[in-house]
């Protein structure tokens, strides 16, 4: 299972109600944080989550509002006595813009590994996360910017019935079914031996600041939960949202129809919306599941009952 949590739903400056907008997802004891602006140190133990199992900080792009708060981010897992090392993935220019924010922030007592995604779409499977993949993909905002998935699979049950009819001693089983390939005796067992077809895993996409593209679309698809903006949900912000290249509701719900997800949380207000759930009739005739998000919103993903 997976543990997701909405740290803050705010754009562009974080107000008295609202944190800005960062996403924190938790798996087997470690922990993935979504972008970092201003105050989401305070949103994160307003939540009761603490910062030190951060093993890696994705950011979608190097605005303020969703880098600003790194450096004290970064102070403060110091000061909670971490010595691990934390992964750092961001777009092109990661390490330039981190060695610039560390200017305030720089002794530490944990290496800094900064990954910068060089492609258009990129795969990253990071060990201490132990299987939790994540995949980084291009959006339409006017600085680059990447939306992020966080796939996790599911093996196969293992087939205890083939194991026995092919004779497969009983002190491999357990490591085949860790997807362990084995030599013993002149004999190689493969897990394929004994384990069935892959079951449905998990998968999450988080996407904010752009515009709809089909890159969103097309990796939102099969997603059990899908996190996307809505800058504005007020009657005829449509050209204010493409020249500034943010999304309305409206646009995010229709995504999120094509996409065929069960779920949408929007996110990403903007600070003159101060009434965002006032719109949730309206959105919901576009996209029915649609959840108009408050800060600290949380579920845990499970996998489906066999």
């Amino acid at each position: 299972m997976i543990d997701v949590c909405l740290l803050g739903t705010g754009g562009m400056m974080p107000l008295p109600y609202r944190w800005l907008t960062s996403l924190l997802v938790r798996y087997n004891g470690h922990t993935i944080l979504v972008d970092c602006g201003e105050g989401t140190q305070i949103a994160m133990r307003e939540k009761g989550w603490s910062p030190n199992p951060v093993d890696v900080i994705c950011f979608t792009h190097f605005h303020a509002d969703h880098i600003s708060g790194l450096p004290g981010m970064l102070l403060n897992m110091g000061n909670a006595d971490r010595t691990e090392p934390v992964t750092l993935i961001g777009p092109k220019g990661l390490t330039r813009v981190v060695s610039s924010l560390r200017v305030i922030a720089p002794e530490l007592p944990f290496e800094i590994k900064c990954i910068e995604i060089s492609d258009v779409e990129e795969d990253f499977l990071i060990p201490e996360l132990e299987g939790l993949g994540i995949h980084a993909f291009r959006v339409n905002h006017n600085v680059v910017c990447y939306g992020y998935s966080f796939v996790l699979g599911r093996a196969g049950k293992f087939d205890a019935e083939r194991a026995k009819a092919q004779e497969i001693p009983l002190k491999l089983w357990s490591r085949l079914q860790k997807g362990e390939t084995i030599e013993q005796d002149g004999i190689t067992y493969t897990p394929g031996m004994v384990m069935g077809e892959a079951r449905k895993g998990l998968k999450l996409t988080y996407t904010t600041d752009t515009r709809p593209c089909e890159s969103i679309v097309r990796n939102a698809t099969g997603a059990d939960l899908f996190i996307c903006e809505g800058m504005y949900g007020e009657p005829g912000m449509e050209e204010k949202a493409k020249s500034h290249k943010h999304m309305t509701f409206y646009e995010a719900a229709n995504l999120a129809k094509q996409a065929g997800v069960p779920e949408l949380w929007l996110t990403h207000y903007s600070p003159s919306l101060n009434y965002p759930e006032q719109y949730k009739d309206e959105v919901r005739k576009v996209f029915p599941n649609t959840i108009v998000a408050r800060d600290g919103r949380t579920v845990e993903l499970k996998f489906e009952e066999d």
